[in-house]
């Protein structure tokens, strides 16, 4: 066992030390004050049941600092039942931008973000899409930034930030941290060119690259991963044309699980979608993940058992907690969250667990979504 756990431990090392030195390369964009912007982009907002948080979304879409001119928004309605497309409806009536409200029943007969998405991209008019959830909230230079990039770098493929805000509890402050480990390494993997995680929440791409990859076919039947499916798809199509924006004026900002039920339903959900990688790369880098804590894991009875070594143990976790701290560190600065290292301490003692489990059961079990009973495929 203890070989077993030392191997493990190099192979996280490797990987988690590669993707900080390549988070500390990456430069940070930054835009000129004499930036004209000249793409049209289409802002994409699939929503369902979003009553409370739509409005403060659009409102913040509708103060970014980027010509109306030159933006359009299309909020896609996921078959909600709160009075979410009532209220957005009767919001444009009084807005100046240029909007199109979708009912996804007007297109297809089945639900789902996927489903959504697709509609929204085949509406839209802008070159390059942006897209969020409609439970999150944007900068004013949210737009601006994206647009710099793609103008300058040309990418077909944009991962933005994304941050838990607010986070009242202490509960929602542990999630921040561990969703923060999660956007950090997806940053770093795609400026080593093996790009591997994004957020829904925050990305963008050219409709283009959209129709040239097929968009979701072959993975239609996954309820999660409209993201980062079509990421490994722009990537092993167009190598190098994948970017991550690296400024805290595009994160987005969602909000945490408040219940622990709803949180482990969400990280189940994410991990239900593990299986159905397609690159080798993307797959050793889970792998070596849920490897580590999985070892950690059945390292605690064997302690107890007296099959291994305490100080081995307490060795192999430091070692671990030793890595995420500099590693958390770095991105926790970036996103003004420096201060909330500390949750690091209480998060590393129910990590471990959490990720064997939500492994697991993302694989094999169901998860509940938005009213939605979803079974892994």
């Amino acid at each position: 066992m203890t070989w077993l756990l030392s191997l493990s431990l190099l192979w996280y090392g490797w990987v988690m030390l590669r993707r900080w030195l390549a988070w500390q390369k990456l430069p940070e964009t930054s835009v000129p004050s004499t930036f004209m912007p000249s793409t049209k982009i289409s802002v994409i907002i699939p929503v369902r049941n979003e009553y409370e948080r739509i409005i403060k979304l659009l409102s913040d879409v509708e103060h970014q600092k980027y010509p109306q001119h030159l933006l359009e928004v299309l909020v896609i309605d996921d078959h909600s039942d709160d009075g979410t497309l009532e209220q957005v409806q009767q919001h444009v009536r009084t807005s100046q931008l240029s909007y199109k409200v979708l009912k996804l029943n007007d297109y297809v007969k089945e639900g789902g973000k996927k489903a959504a998405v697709q509609v929204g991209v085949g509406e839209a008019q802008g070159t390059l899409l942006v897209l969020t959830d409609g439970d999150c909230r944007v900068e004013p230079e949210w737009l601006r930034e994206y647009a710099h990039l793609f103008e300058t770098e040309q990418p077909y493929f944009i991962s933005g930030p994304v941050c838990f805000d607010p986070t009242p509890t202490h509960f929602e402050r542990m999630q921040l941290v561990e969703f923060a480990s999660l956007i950090g390494v997806g940053g770093a993997s795609i400026a080593m060119n093996s790009p591997n995680m994004c957020n829904g929440a925050n990305l963008a791409y050219t409709k283009d690259v959209f129709q040239q990859v097929n968009g979701f076919a072959g993975n239609e039947n996954i309820a999660s991963g409209d993201d980062e499916f079509l990421l490994h798809k722009v990537d092993k199509a167009f190598p190098g044309r994948v970017k991550f924006l690296k400024n805290n004026k595009a994160i987005v900002y969602t909000l945490a699980r408040k219940t622990l039920t709803s949180f482990v339903q969400q990280r189940v959900r994410w991990a239900s979608k593990w299986k159905s990688y397609q690159s080798l790369q993307v797959q050793l880098v889970a792998l070596c993940a849920f490897m580590v804590n999985f070892l950690l894991f059945l390292a605690l009875p064997l302690v107890l058992w007296g099959s291994l070594a305490l100080k081995a143990f307490l060795f192999a976790y430091l070692i671990k907690f030793g890595i995420d701290l500099l590693f958390l560190n770095s991105i926790l600065s970036f996103m003004g969250k420096k201060r909330y290292l500390l949750y690091i301490l209480p998060l590393q003692l129910v990590y471990i667990p959490y990720v064997v489990f939500t492994a697991i059961y993302g694989l094999f079990g169901r998860y509940s979504w938005k009213g939605r009973t979803i079974r892994t495929p």
